[in-house]
């Protein structure tokens, strides 16, 4: 029997791994009840905690023989390939997220929905498309939900039926399950970048102009305040990861998120996360709560990974108060309605400011707003910069420096156009002059007769 055994392993192990169309392939009738009999049966000899002291790939190769050892001493009825199949499917079972494995290992899903057991999308290249993966049932995929966030620390039952999470790659996780969601349980998965992007390769992909990034790095280095503005799935925190990398290295930076995503590269990053309420609605703690420790944590700059609620206040507290050179998030479709959700942001504090003076109080606070959009074709792109000038009355002034200028479309059904300066000079010109920062005059003039 051993030696069968170590053929039978040899002809599986020569072979390359199932490929991702085979992966994702849904198990005949057949091949699901040997599935769930070897599972089960694995399950019974295997011991769980040994796994998890010892490295990955032996846990895998010691996953893959035990299950063709029970295959074989069953004499299941099948192929090699379906075996292999078999193989991988209880691989990925025990030492992963089951059928969302193979997705996972795709470098260009950038998002993965869940949208009950029968029904799973993923976005490559900024479109949505079907595939193949589907769950066994409801129960299936509410294991793969509570593994997934068991492993951060947090719950989900009928009780508290909706939870944010993340993979240990990073990647964020919102689920949330019966009764509130009718169909099913969901899941979104929005994808980690594993391969950072930089300025360069902005410019190469056609998101920003050569002189729009020496503008952005001039920002951040003169230790501007800016807020990034943009809808979801706009490319808002791959702008705030590439801009943070013009951060200098001697900097302390205090990052704050509610699931932490942010992949800064300075040698000094403190990292924050917010923290849900217990099962006893206990222990909570918010991005305010963050906010306003970090103010005692001797930070040179301050990320909050986006701002949701009255956090606004504190944040813009700090900007107002010696923390220059903040970064934030928020959503909103123009910079002009990002400054009104900031506004709302700040009245869900309670404390009653006069319009004014909570105008004011934004317009001394932000120096840059950063506009970013998906556009229809899928692409991502930074569509606006402003300057934050002041106050007119009762009314924020704004001036745009940069502007996404629309051509049209293409036989392709590619949106056409470029970023290009307005032709004004911003008021922070000079004052990056007085910090060393040169910035060629003509880097903001316009150039509409360059149009191709």
């Amino acid at each position: 029997m051993a030696s069968v055994t170590r053929n039978a392993f040899s002809a599986i192990a020569a072979e390359e791994r199932v490929d991702e169309v085979e992966r994702v392939r849904p198990l005949s009738d057949s091949e699901l009840e040997w599935k769930n009999r070897i599972n089960e049966e694995l399950l019974t000899v295997l011991d769980l905690s040994l796994l998890e002291t010892i490295d990955e790939s032996k846990a895998r190769a010691e996953i893959r023989q035990i299950a063709l050892q029970l295959m074989i001493d069953e004499s299941a009825p099948l192929s090699v390939k379906q075996r292999k199949l078999i193989i991988q499917r209880i691989e990925d079972e025990v030492m992963g997220l089951g059928p969302l494995e193979p997705l996972l290992a795709d470098k260009s899903v950038s998002d993965i929905l869940v949208n009950g057991s029968k029904s799973v999308y993923v976005e490559r290249r900024g479109k949505l498309e079907k595939t193949n993966v589907t769950f066994t049932d409801d129960s299936h995929l509410m294991n793969t939900i509570d593994r997934i966030v068991s492993a951060v620390g947090r719950r989900i039952d009928e009780s508290s039926p909706m939870v944010d999470a993340r993979l240990a790659d990073g990647s964020r996780v919102n689920a949330i399950i019966p009764p509130l969601a009718i169909d099913g349980p969901s899941v979104s998965i929005r994808r980690f970048a594993v391969e950072l992007l930089s300025i360069d390769d902005l410019i190469s992909l056609g998101t920003i102009s050569t002189e729009l990034a020496r503008v952005l790095e001039a920002i951040v280095k003169a230790r501007l305040n800016v807020l990034i503005s943009g809808g979801t799935g706009a490319g808002k925190t791959t702008c705030l990861n590439i801009l943070s990398a013009f951060i200098p290295h001697d900097e302390r930076v205090v990052t704050i998120e509610d699931s932490a995503e942010l992949q800064l590269q300075q040698p000094h990053v403190v990292r924050l996360e917010t923290r849900p309420p217990n099962i006893e609605s206990r222990g909570e703690v918010t991005s305010r709560d963050l906010v306003r420790n970090s103010l005692r944590m001797r930070p040179e700059r301050i990320i909050v990974g986006e701002v949701r609620g009255a956090e606004a206040l504190d944040m813009l507290q700090a900007m107002n108060t010696g923390h220059d050179g903040s970064l934030t998030t928020v959503h909103a479709n123009t910079p002009r309605d990002a400054l009104g959700r900031v506004e709302n942001m700040v009245s869900m504090t309670g404390i009653n400011f006069p319009i004014k003076a909570l105008r004011a109080q934004i317009a001394s606070a932000i120096n840059v707003v950063i506009q970013v959009s998906r556009l229809e074709d899928g692409t991502r792109k930074l569509v606006s910069v402003q300057e934050i000038n002041g106050m007119e009355g009762d009314v924020i002034t704004m001036s745009e420096l940069f502007t996404f200028d629309r051509e049209g479309i293409d036989s392709d059904g590619k949106v056409v156009g470029k970023i290009r300066a307005t032709g004004v000079i911003p008021g922070f010109h000079k004052d990056l002059a007085r910090r060393g920062i040169e910035l060629p005059i003509e880097t903001f003039e316009p150039d509409w007769k360059g149009k191709e």
